[in-house]
């Protein structure tokens, strides 16, 4: 929950703060105008007088519920008598009430003109000004109110709220840290401190101001949440279950924390705890409520895909503006198989949705796959015109030529969206993947060594260029040590282990080749191409049974050079029947 949000919860509608559920006893002396509409006298003009009983019509039709009628009165009430302060932030407050801000705000603005000392109309004005975007006359207004009533401690919250709306957080800090000096008990102050650390990463003070919280009331939800997310963000995965158990236990009703506390059992390997977690969630949820959502999430992640799908469509077909549902509910078909029904969801998905671009793409994407370029694109044409300097558009174009084979447009698309970001690290790596493809590996490996100088760390450019020497055979000292710079980065990659093995089997140390790339093939599964070098190793160390196996294995996993595994398979065939 935001931290403005938390201000409307904790902070009461007459400007008190809430504190351990008391309210704190500060009033400020009103200014003589504020009290109320003067009764008139008899020797008042009609106009006062007309005023006062519009204004007590008012009164009436707010107790009773009708806005508009109580509006209508007070219309009348301020044309009678336009000077009145009090009668103007009236007004303001029932059209901040209706959420007619911008009408609001001019009466606030002529209530302030009228009498500038009145802290609670500049506060009212101060709110209005940021329910309108205008946030650093917000802050102004704050400002002013705190130098002439610096104890204000809702204003200074709401002055915090703003602060942390600018990113300015370290000014939102040191005026928490005024509100814990005027109020050690300030319960919120501790929680806002720990939540604002926990945004900017400073885990360490987020913790101390969220137990400082937490000591002064130990069931505070949001404060028990966010240690709970603190824990799961520094991996302290036990301390983190643990949190969330407790906050369970206090309030079963927290579908967000019960969220949490499944991915946490399932990185633990609880996968009894989780699964018995998600029955909860149906337990306290109902089938097409967007708290489901979740449930289809997990579903799709642990690959029960009609069980997402059940889930999802439930949500989509009772809240259809639910397009995180939608476009998962997307992915769910397109593990399905069903790229018919997935395009039907992707393209259900809003133009302003934030979802929208990402679809399009998603669209892009299973259209390729279905070898409807032309289709794809059209698409693809209609986002470049609503968005010509976006990147990522540009790598789509290039994969959509990729997949014709059109090597030199797709060559062609990457360099132009590197021309608006000449170091885009994705762009430069697939211009040296397309180079090579084009035949051109030396202006390939240039590229990568590009990379390098951009993002010196990035393990697949390290790979890349060390498996491309190795499958030359050329540079083979060079290639070990690019490999195991990228291994030392990515331990558990199965392809550059196997770009490891490769270059052991390059320099005729094939028992090491072999042992390696039998790694690399359990870490990625069926890989025709760990496969063929497996068989390659094999066949080296005379192997030929095992050789065979792998090559044909290579073959039916559809490996792009169907011809070349062919002759092995015929050549090691042939060593079998001879027995040499």
């Amino acid at each position: 929950m935001s931290l403005l949000l938390w201000v409307l919860v904790i902070v009461g509608p007459t400007g008190c703060v809430a504190v351990d559920g008391q309210r704190s006893q500060k009033v400020t002396k009103p200014a003589v105008e504020t009290v109320g509409p003067k009764i008139a006298r008899p020797d008042q003009p009609d106009a006062t007088q007309k005023a006062y009983e519009n204004f007590l019509l008012a009164s009436v039709a707010l107790n009773q519920g009708r806005y508009q009628d109580a509006r209508a009165h007070l219309e009348q009430a301020i044309r009678n008598d336009p000077d009145s302060v009090y009668l103007n932030t009236k007004m303001a407050i029932l059209l901040k009430g209706l959420k007619k801000y911008p009408e609001a705000l001019a009466y606030a603005q002529k209530s302030v003109n009228m009498d500038p000392q009145d802290t609670r109309t500049l506060a009212l004005l101060g709110d209005l000004y940021a329910l309108t975007g205008k946030d650093d006359l917000a802050l102004a207004e704050y400002q002013n109110i705190l130098k002439q009533d610096p104890d204000n401690k809702r204003v200074r919250l709401l002055l915090i709220t703003i602060l942390v709306r600018k990113k300015q957080f370290e000014k939102a800090l040191a005026q928490l840290d005024i509100l814990i000096e005027q109020d050690p008990e300030l319960i919120i102050a501790y929680y806002y401190k720990g939540r604002i650390n926990l945004e900017t990463g400073n885990y360490k003070a987020a913790e101390n101001a969220l137990n400082e919280a937490l000591k002064r009331n130990r069931t505070l939800e949001p404060a028990l949440f966010d240690k709970a997310t603190l824990y799961q963000i520094t991996e302290r995965d036990k301390e983190a279950a643990s949190a969330y158990e407790l906050l369970l236990s206090l309030y079963p009703d927290n579908i967000p924390a019960r969220e949490r506390l499944v991915e946490v059992y399932l990185k633990l390997g609880q996968k009894k705890d989780a699964a018995h977690q998600v029955e909860l969630i149906k337990k306290h949820s109902k089938p097409g409520e967007p708290e489901r959502q979740f449930l289809g999430l997990i579903y799709l992640q642990q690959g029960r895909i009609d069980e997402s799908i059940a889930e999802l469509e439930l949500i989509v077909r009772a809240w259809p503006k639910d397009y995180k549902s939608r476009y998962y509910l997307a992915t769910a078909y397109e593990e399905k198989g069903d790229t018919e029904k997935a395009m039907e969801q992707l393209q259900l998905i809003d133009r302003d949705s934030k979802y929208y671009r990402s679809a399009q793409l998603h669209m892009v994407q299973l259209l390729i796959l279905e070898k409807k370029f032309d289709d794809a694109l059209g698409v693809l044409e209609k986002l470049m015109a609503q968005d010509q300097n976006n990147t990522d558009l540009y790598f789509m174009l290039a994969a959509i030529y990729e997949a014709q084979e059109e090597y030199d447009k797709a060559v062609d698309a990457v360099e132009e969206g590197l021309k608006l970001n000449e170091k885009n690290v994705d762009l430069r790596f697939r211009l040296g993947v397309l180079l090579d493809k084009a035949g051109k590996k030396q202006a390939g490996i240039g590229e990568m060594r590009k990379v390098l100088k951009i993002d010196p760390k990035n393990a697949d450019a390290l790979n890349y260029i060390g498996y491309t020497y190795a499958e030359q055979g050329v540079r083979l000292d060079e290639a070990l040590s690019l490999i195991q710079k990228a291994l030392k980065l990515k331990p558990d990659s199965g392809y550059i282990i196997d770009s490891l093995g490769w270059v052991y089997y390059q320099k005729g140390q094939y028992q090491k080749a072999l042992s390696t790339l039998l790694k690399a093939a359990t870490l990625t599964g069926e890989d025709p191409t760990i496969h063929e070098h497996l068989g390659d190793a094999y066949f080296k160390l005379k192997e030929y049974k095992k050789a065979l196996q792998n090559y044909e294995a290579a073959l039916s996993l559809k490996h792009p050079e169907e011809l070349r595994i062919k002759k092995k398979i015929a050549e090691v065939r042939k060593h079998l029947k001879t027995g040499n």
